[in-house]
C-alpha cells in the first residue's frame, strides 16, 4: 500500500529571516482582521528581548512553554485550555512556535485540539486527528528534532508510562521560517544532543525495513550534512548553523519509522526524565552490537566536539525503575520491528535490555 506524502507548505531560509515574519503574517491577519496571532515561546526567552523582534500586535496572545520537561498529555492540555480561555470562541489567525522540538510539539498538538474535541492522549497515535488545526509557523531556535516539517507531535503520557506522537497530516506545519542567527546562543553540549537527533533518526530509517525511496535520499543527504558538521573543527560556526538547520529541515521529512536508539531513549525520558537528545546519545552508546558503524561514528564525533556524557546515569535504580524502563521502551513494536523484525522480543530480552540500560 502506498501513503499520499504531505510536506510542509511554504519555507524561508537565510541568516536575518526573522525579520521577516511580519510579512508571513500579514496576509494572514488581512484575511481575518478580529483573529489574533498566538505565539507559543520557550521559557528560555522569557528574560530576552525577543519581543521586541516579533511582529506583535495588542490582540495576540503570548504564552511562555515551560520546556524544563518534554510535553506531556497535562502540559499540552493545560495549554489547549489557556488558549481556548483566550480566544473565547473566535479563530487565530495563526499559531507560532517559537523555540526548539518541545515548543513545536506542544504547538502541533495544541492546534489539533483546537479544531478537535477531547484531550492529548485521545489522539496519541497513527491518524487518528479528523479536522485540520490553525495555520500553524514553525521558527526553531534549536535544530536537529525535525520537529519543524515533521508529521508527529511527540507527547509523553505519564499515566501510561508511554511517549507516542500525534501523527497526523495534520499536526504538520504550514510555514517554517529558519534564521541560523537563532541558534547562535546554544549551549555547545545541547547544540551536540539536539542536532545529533536528525543524524540519528536518519541513519535508524536508512537501517529498517518501512522504506521508500524519497525518505532514503533526504536522509542520505541529511546524514551526510550532519557528519560533515560533527567532523568539522567548529561545529557552531555561522555556516554550520546554517547547515545544520538545512539537515534537520530535511532530516523531519525523512522521519518515518526509527529503530531500536528511540524507543531506549523514550524510556530514559518517561522514568528517568531526560531531554530527547541526551537520551538519544545514551541509548546509542550501548547498542554497538545494533548500529556498529554508526556507533563508531558517534563516539568519534563526540569526541571531536569534546561534548560531555557522563556515565553512570542508571546507577542505584530500584528493581521497580529498570521494570518501567524496560516496559516504556519494548512497548515500542513499530520501530522496533523496523530494525530488529517481528522477533526483536527474543533479542531485547528484559535482561538483555535492563542490561544495556546498567550499562549508561
Amino acid at each position: 500500500m502506498y501513503r499520499n506524502a504531505k510536506n510542509v507548505g511554504h519555507y524561508m531560509v537565510g541568516k536575518g529571516a526573522l525579520a521577516q515574519l511580519g510579512d508571513i503574517l500579514r496576509p494572514l491577519r488581512g484575511a481575518q482582521p478580529q483573529s489574533p496571532a498566538v505565539f507559543l515561546i520557550d521559557h528560555y526567552f522569557n528574560s530576552t528581548d525577543i519581543l521586541s523582534r516579533l511582529p506583535l500586535e495588542s490582540r495576540d496572545m503570548v504564552l511562555y512553554v515551560d520546556t524544563t520537561s518534554e510535553p506531556t498529555t497535562r502540559s499540552v492540555d493545560a495549554c489547549a485550555a489557556d488558549v481556548k480561555a483566550f480566544l473565547d470562541g473566535r479563530a487565530p489567525c495563526a499559531l507560532l512556535a517559537l523555540g526548539g522540538g518541545s515548543t513545536m510539539d506542544t504547538c502541533k498538538c495544541v492546534g489539533n485540539l483546537l479544531a478537535n474535541p477531547g484531550k492529548a492522549e485521545d489522539y496519541q497515535g497513527w491518524d487518528l486527528v479528523g479536522k485540520p488545526a490553525p495555520y500553524k509557523i514553525a521558527v526553531p531556535t534549536l535544530a536537529g528534532t525535525g520537529s519543524e516539517t515533521s508529521r508527529t507531535g511527540i507527547v509523553c503520557n505519564e499515566e501510561k508510562n508511554i511517549k507516542l506522537g500525534m501523527n497526523s497530516d495534520h499536526s504538520m506545519f504550514d510555514q517554517v521560517l529558519l534564521d541560523p542567527d537563532l541558534t547562535a546562543s546554544v549551549p555547545r553540549n545541547q547544540y551536540f544532543y539536539t542536532g545529533i537527533d536528525t543524524w540519528m533518526h536518519c541513519f535508524e530509517s536508512l537501517s529498517g525495513c518501512y522504506r521508500n525511496v524519497v525518505v532514503d535520499a533526504l536522509a542520505a543527504k541529511a546524514m551526510d550534512l550532519c557528519k560533515a558538521i560533527f567532523l568539522s573543527e567548529d561545529m557552531m560556526s555561522e555556516k554550520n548553523r546554517e547547515t545544520m538547520m538545512i539537515a534537520s529541515f530535511m532530516g523531519g521529512m525523512a522521519a518515518g519509522f526509527v529503530g531500536t536508539v528511540h524507543p531506549l531513549s523514550a524510556g530514559l525520558s518517561m522514568v528517568l526524565h531526560m531531554p530527547h537528545g541526551i537520551a538519544n546519545c545514551y541509548s546509542l552508546s550501548v547498542q554497538e552490537d545494533l548500529y556498529p558503524d554508526e556507533y563508531r561514528d558517534f563516539m568519534t564525533m563526540i569526541g571531536r566536539q569534546a561534548i560531555d556524557l557522563p556515565r553512570g546515569i542508571c546507577q542505584n535504580l530500584t528493581e521497580a525503575q529498570y521494570e518501567a524502563l524496560y516496559e516504556a521502551s519494548i512497548v515500542h513494536e513499530k520501530p522496533l520491528v523496523n530494525r530488529l523484525g517481528p522477533d526483536y522480543r527474543k533479542i531485547l530480552t528484559r535482561e538483555n535490555l535492563i542490561g544495556r540500560f546498567q550499562r549508561m
